[in-house]
Formats: C-alpha cells, structure tokens, sequence
C-alpha cells in the first residue's frame, strides 16, 4: 500500500504492517527506514509517480536495527550507493538483524495473543525472514541535525534497543517515530498509540520513559514503524501510550 502526502512531503510505503517512508525535498529524497525486502518495488513506484528519479535518493536513515527495518536496506546501499545512517548503538545490530535481547520470549510471546498470528505471518510473506544485515554504515549523532534532504535532527529514545531514535522534521511538524511509539502492535494484534510488547523491546521501562522525548517534539504527525499515520500530536499520542502501558 502507497499513501501519498501523509505530512507535508512525506509519503507512506506499508506492506504487511511494517512501514517505511519516502521524504521528498528540492534537494533531493531521504529514505526513513527499510521495511521489508518486498517494500522496494513500492519505493520505486513513489518515485515514479512522484517523477522522481532514483539518483535523487541521497540517504536511507534508520530508527534502529531490527530486522523488519532493514528489508531493503542492502540493496538500497549496493544499488543506489547511499549511505545508511543509523544511531552507533545499533550499528552492531543491523549487521545481524535478528539477534537481539529482547524482555519476553519473542517465539512464546505471540501464542498467548493468537490474533497476533495473522499478522507476523503476513510479515513473512513480505520477506521477513530472508533481511540481510548491512555493514559500512555511518552514524548519526542525536542532536544534531543531519546533513541529508529535509534535515532531520534523530532524537535519541532508547528501550526497544539501545541506539533506538526517532527522527523529527521541525518545518514539517512531523517526527518519525519508528517503534519508540507504534499504532499497531505486530505481537498483539492491539491498535492505538503504544510502545512495542516486551516480545520485540529490550527494556520496556525505558521505552516508557523514552515517550517524553516525542511529547517534546510537539510535532502534530507521528509517522511509526507499525500501523497508521497519527495526526492528532503528539502530546495526545504519549498520553494514549502511557494508558497502554507495558506489555
């Protein structure tokens, strides 16, 4: 599925409930995370019909390294020769994107919430299981804004990993929230504004915690890893978190 225009600029990738963005700008055309390997052929029919060309593409940038963030993230690097830029947290991750520590059992967790079931099969059927990890990468520093179209300024928030961030586009009034604060949850089938279930975070306290700093943002769209757009700010999308709770 393509949305065009989900935030000013900014177009929304979604296949099997993972999502990745395309961020046009004058001076060329940031990619915000990598999805599944399946996602490409979508990417590339944004920047057809946005009459975009691939050469345009100036950098992919990561909220973190799990595998359902990296789908297409090696070819992009290969085909396109673009940097990809993630937190130096995470830079070990995304070289074996899954093997990492999570709170909960992440193949038990699933079974005591069977309406989960559906949707990880999907995520397999997208390429979930065939993600290859990417080296060479370059690292972003938290704070500092960087030097790729639409100047995103990542915003450290760890808790689902160690080098988790979300990426906040100020003129936009739009930060990218990637699994810091999802509106579907992939592990329990449960919609609505929340961090990640235990199965897929390190340390869900901390992804708590990590909420103030997208309540800081005051951005008015939250554009996730799963589920739908929000557009209702941020501040109401943390507090909706927070009633979630950890799970």
């Amino acid at each position: 599925m393509i949305e065009y225009g989900v935030a000013p600029g900014i177009h929304l990738v979604s296949q099997a409930n993972v999502n990745c963005y395309v961020v046009e700008a004058e001076d060329g055309i940031t990619l915000i995370d990598a999805g599944l390997p399946r996602m490409w052929h979508e990417v590339m029919e944004v920047l057809k019909t946005r009459q975009r060309m691939p050469y345009e593409v100036k950098a992919l940038v990561l909220t973190h390294g799990h595998f359902d963030h990296l789908g297409f993230a090696l070819r992009a690097q290969q085909s396109l020769g673009i940097p990809v830029i993630i937190h130096h947290e995470d830079a070990e991750l995304a070289t074996r994107p899954y093997r990492y520590v999570t709170e909960r059992n992440r193949l038990l967790y699933p079974l005591g919430h069977p309406q989960s079931l559906p949707l990880l099969g999907r995520m397999v059927g997208s390429g979930a299981l065939t993600v290859k990890g990417v080296h060479g990468v370059q690292l972003m520093t938290a704070g500092s804004v960087l030097e790729v179209p639409g100047f995103p300024v990542p915003v450290h928030t760890p808790g689902h990993t160690d080098g988790h961030c979300i990426l906040h586009f100020p003129d936009r009034r739009a930060v990218f929230t990637g699994d810091a604060l999802v509106t579907l949850d992939p592990y329990t089938g449960q919609t609505g504004p929340q961090i990640v279930a235990g199965a897929a975070t390190k340390d869900t306290a901390q992804a708590i915690s990590s909420l103030d700093a997208i309540a800081l943002t005051e951005a008015d769209h939250l554009l996730p890893g799963h589920g739908a757009v929000w557009s209702d700010g941020a501040e109401a999308a943390v507090t909706a978190a927070r009633e979630v709770g950890r799970h």
